[in-house]
C-alpha cells in the first residue's frame, strides 16, 4: 500500500499543494511551524477521518477559507484508488472513493497508517485515555466493526449517565442499560486483550533487541480472557459499585475506565523506567503495530514519522531506520537531513516546505 499523489487545498496553512510520491521513503524537511506536521496529519485524516491533534475538524480549515479538501491517489493490491474529502465551516463532510460518494466505514477501509510522533513518546506518561485511544485506533484498522461497537457502547453509557443525573432513578431502566453495557463492553475488552496479546509477542522481542536485556510485559485492567469470564467480571463489578455509581451519578465500570500497565522486568515502567527506557517501549509498540496490521490485513500500512527521530538517541534512531522495510512507504518529517546518513538518503525523495508550500 502506498500513496502516489497527495493534494491539499486550504488545509491548515497549506493553500494549494500537490505531492507526487515516486519512492517509498519520503522526507519532508522544513523549519518549525512551516507545515510539515500538517501534511502528515492530512494523511492520518485520510485513514481515520480524525485528526491526532484536535477533535474540532473546523480547526483544520485554513484561516479565512470556507472548506478544506484532501485528495489522494492510493495504490492498494496493485489497484489505484482515488480518495477525496471535503469538509466545510458548516461541518458538512463529503467522502468519495473513485469519485463516488461513500460511507465513513467504507472510506476508512482503504488506507491504513501508523503514526509515530513526539506525542506518542509520552504515551506511558500520558493519561489512561491516551492509551485507550491509541489502542482503539490500532484495533479499528484491523477490525472495521470495532468502531461501531465503541460507538454503541458510548451511546448506551451516555444514556446511563443521563439517567443517573435524574433526581429519582428508574432502577429497572438502569439494569437494562447495564445489561447492554455488559454485552458491548465484554466484546470491546475481549478484542483489546486479543490485540494486546498478539502485539506483545512482537513488541517484547523488539524491546529485548534494543535494550539487550530487558523484558517487556503488560497488564490490562481486566485479567480475564474469554467473553464469558469478562461478562461475569463486568456484571460483578457493576453490582459491587452500584451504590458508588448512584452517588457519583456516572458510569464507573467498563472499558471506558480501563488502562494498560506496561512493565520492564516486572516493574511499572511509568514509575521506574528512565525516559530512554520508556521511549524504547513506545518504539517497540509502534513498530509492532505496523507489523500486526500488515499481518492481519495483507497490506503494509503507510508509516508516518513526525519529527520523532530528533527525540531518540543514536541507538534507537538506528534501530528505527533499519526496521523500515523497503516495501513500507514511510513519510518522515524533520528540520533537516543531518539525522540521516548518506546511505539512507540515497533512495529518499525529499521535499522542502516553507509557509505551507513546496520550496523549489
Amino acid at each position: 500500500m502506498k500513496i502516489k499523489r497527495l493534494g491539499l487545498i486550504d488545509y491548515r496553512n497549506c493553500n494549494n499543494i500537490d505531492f507526487l510520491f515516486n519512492k517509498n521513503k519520503i522526507l519532508i524537511i522544513g523549519k518549525n511551524a512551516q507545515g510539515k506536521t500538517n501534511i502528515l496529519e492530512s494523511v492520518f485524516f485520510l485513514s481515520d477521518l480524525k485528526s491526532p491533534r484536535t477533535s474540532v475538524n473546523v480547526d483544520l480549515i485554513k484561516f479565512n477559507a470556507n472548506k478544506f479538501e484532501i485528495n489522494a491517489l492510493v495504490e492498494k493490491n496493485e489497484t489505484d484508488i482515488e480518495l477525496d474529502i471535503t469538509y466545510d465551516v458548516n461541518k458538512k463532510r463529503e467522502l468519495k472513493v473513485n469519485k463516488v460518494k461513500t460511507t465513513p466505514r467504507n472510506f476508512k477501509s482503504i488506507l491504513k497508517t501508523v503514526l509515530f510522533s513526539t506525542k506518542d513518546l509520552a504515551l506511558l506518561r500520558g493519561t489512561p485515555q491516551d492509551r485507550r485511544e491509541w489502542l482503539d485506533r490500532a484495533i479499528s484498522q484491523i477490525y472495521p466493526a470495532y468502531d461501531e461497537r465503541l460507538s454503541k457502547y458510548d451511546k448506551v453509557r451516555i444514556q446511563k449517565n443521563n439517567l443517573l443525573k435524574n433526581e429519582i432513578i428508574d432502577e429497572t431502566l438502569f439494569d437494562i442499560y447495564n445489561d447492554q453495557l455488559i454485552i458491548l463492553g465484554a466484546n470491546i475488552i475481549y478484542l483489546r486483550k486479543k490485540f494486546l496479546n498478539e502485539l506483545l509477542k512482537i513488541a517484547a522481542n523488539k524491546h529485548r533487541v534494543i535494550s539487550e536485556s530487558e523484558f517487556l510485559t503488560l497488564e490490562y485492567t481486566c485479567q480475564y480472557d474469554s467473553i464469558e469470564e469478562i461478562s461475569q467480571y463486568l456484571r460483578d463489578e457493576l453490582e459491587k459499585r452500584r451504590t458508588e455509581e448512584f452517588a457519583r451519578r456516572q458510569a464507573c465500570v467498563g472499558p471506558h475506565r480501563d488502562d494498560i500497565e506496561l512493565k520492564i522486568n516486572g516493574l511499572d515502567a511509568v514509575k521506574f523506567a528512565s525516559q530512554g527506557q520508556q521511549r524504547t517501549i513506545v518504539l517497540s509498540l509502534k513498530l509492532s503495530e505496523l507489523e500486526i496490521i500488515k499481518e492481519k490485513t495483507g497490506c503494509s500500512p503507510v508509516l508516518l514519522l513526525d519529527d520523532v527521530l530528533a527525540e531518540l538517541d543514536d541507538v534507537r534512531q538506528n534501530y528505527l531506520l533499519k526496521s523500515i522495510e523497503n516495501n513500507v512507504q514511510t513519510i518522515i518529517t524533520s528540520v533537516d537531513t543531518l539525522l540521516f546518513d548518506e546511505e539512507f538518503l540515497k533512495d529518499v525523495q525529499i521535499y522542502k516546505i516553507e509557509n505551507g508550500m513546496i520550496k523549489i
